[in-house]
Parts: structure tokens; sequence; C-alpha cells
């Protein structure tokens, strides 16, 4: 008995880690890859833009490949010039409508040539805007970039480094902007009209190859307890209970929902609460005896997990 008690107590232990929120702090380090092995040629005074991007919430909110770049010219400009003042604009805009939460720029000038380094340290990235993307010019070109695009940091694993994914390094590949109709490092100038989708350069003169790879290298990953604690004071009664519950709620705090789960994750019932209400009556008498969990949400950055037995 005492064997299945404490395998009980972990699976809620991990069950009310898996509720709370998280960040997890990274180094990001890109290298270049750019020589006559991998590519048909390298130009004269080959070098990249600096590096820059946004951690986002939602996949395509900063990026989309296969449509056309937005008329507000941020990956336009990028990938013509390197500029990045309008792309930065961009992403201010997306930390306004809720989408993004912060612009990333490597600090320091552009790197050049082959087997050349660009970083950006302690980037802090949180559960709600777990997404990453990136973008460099290829210099020169008429208008390709290089790019990792909603690239999720999450692994899926609550149980290892807070659901944050441990090192790890990607191959990164060159983008046709959609926007210029040159195909080659120094063609001169060539207005697309209408533009282009954004695609993968699968043929001359990058072949489809890859133009560097990045590493994502894990410093930290923190688990945020406090939005449990936010309402410790609502009380449930009784428990063990044979499948009638009252959710004592005297500080009339505004629940939206409240769910129940089996110990295993499963979603059982949900019931929505419509008001500040200090006494609200559950009927679980429907469920299987055994051990649930009763997730009590205010929003989703607040939330108590109550362990509660029917017999």
């Amino acid at each position: 008995m005492k064997k299945i008690i404490l395998s009980i107590t972990i699976s809620l232990f991990f069950c009310a880690i898996s509720f709370s929120q998280s960040s997890a702090n990274y180094d990001i380090s890109l290298t270049t890859i750019w020589n006559p092995t991998d590519h048909t040629s390298v130009p004269n005074g080959a070098h990249w833009s600096p590096l820059a991007g946004a951690t986002h919430k939602n996949i395509n909110d900063i990026l989309e490949f296969g449509v056309i770049a937005p008329i507000s010219n941020g990956i336009k400009n990028i990938a013509e010039t390197g500029n990045t003042s309008n792309f930065m604009n961009e992403i201010n805009s997306a930390i306004n409508a809720g989408k993004a939460n912060q612009y990333l720029q490597q600090d320091f000038s552009p790197f050049a040539g082959n087997n050349s380094n660009a970083s950006i340290n302690s980037v802090t990235v949180s559960e709600d805007f777990p997404l990453i993307t990136l973008v460099s010019m290829v210099a020169p070109s008429p208008d390709w970039f290089i790019a990792i695009n909603s690239l999720n940091l999450r692994s899926g694993n609550d149980l290892v480094n807070n659901g944050w994914k441990d090192t790890f390094t990607l191959d990164v590949y060159a983008y046709d902007a959609g926007t210029d109709s040159g195909v080659d490092y120094n063609s001169p100038n060539s207005v697309t009209n209408p533009r282009e989708a954004i695609t993968m350069i699968s043929g001359f003169p990058v072949n489809g190859n890859k133009m560097a790879t990045i590493t994502f290298t894990l410093n930290s990953s923190t688990l945020n307890n406090n939005n449990i604690e936010t309402i410790e004071n609502v009380k449930i009664y009784p428990n063990p209970t044979n499948g009638h519950v009252t959710i004592y709620n005297l500080l009339n705090i505004e629940l939206s929902s409240i769910e129940v789960y089996t110990i295993l994750g499963k979603r059982v019932k949900e019931i929505n609460v419509k008001s500040k209400l200090s006494f609200i009556e559950m009927d679980l008498i429907d469920l299987n005896k055994g051990v649930y969990l009763l997730n009590l949400k205010v929003n989703k950055e607040r939330k108590k997990i109550e362990k509660i037995v029917i017999y």
C-alpha cells in the first residue's frame, strides 16, 4: 500500500508542475557555411547582415514561407540590403498586439564569409511565447536570406528541464524573398512585380544546401509556482468525497473554469463559472472511484491544482 501511495504522490507532483508557468534561458550561436563544395560559387566580399528576430506566440506570426512577404517590407529590406529597421518595427507591432514579447538582434557588426559566427546570448523565453524566428541577409544577393521560422523551444516533456529543450543544433537554409528577380549573387536590381512567395532556394547557386548551423545552448530553466499560490484560499470540501463537492470561494475570486483530470492527465469534466460565487456545487458522482486533479482557473496565468479522492 505504501508503494501505491508514493506512486500517486509522485504523479500528482509532476501533473501539478505541468500546469505551472515556466521560462528558460538560452545562448544562441550561428555558424555560417559558404564554400564552393556546397555552393556553386562564393562572391567576393561575402558576408551576412546582423542576425535578428523575435520570440513569439503562434506559428508564422513573424515570418511565413510559401506566401508573399508583407508590404511593410521588414523581410524585403533584410533580404535585399540587410537593414533591420522595418523588421524591428514589425516586431514592435507584434509585441503591442500580444503576438510577440521581445525583439532580438546580435549586438555587433555583420559577420563575414565562411565559418563565421553570430551570437545572441542570455535570451529568456517564456512559456507563453515559446517560438523563435531568426533571419539574416545572404550578402551580396538579390533578395536572399537565411532563416529559422517559428521554432518551438518547448520539448513536450515537463519532467525534464521544466518542459524546455536541452542544448541542440539545427541546419539553416537560404530563402528567396520573392521581391527581386536576380539569379546570381551580384545580379543587378530587378524588381519582381508582382511579388512572389517566399521559397527555399533549391537551385543555382545555393543548390538547396544548408548555409549555416545554429545551436541553442540551454543555460537554465525556472518553474514559477506563484500562479498556484495566488488562489490558495479557495478550499474544497468534503475530500475524500462520494461525488458531491462544494468549492468554498469566500474571497469571491473570479474563477473562470474548473477542470477535472485523471492522474494521467486526461480531462474528464469542465465547468464554466460565469460569476463570482462564494459557494460552487459540483456533481462528480458519474466519475469512477479514484484519485483526480481539480484545476481551478482564474485566467491562463493563475491556477490552482487540488487533489480529490472519490470513494
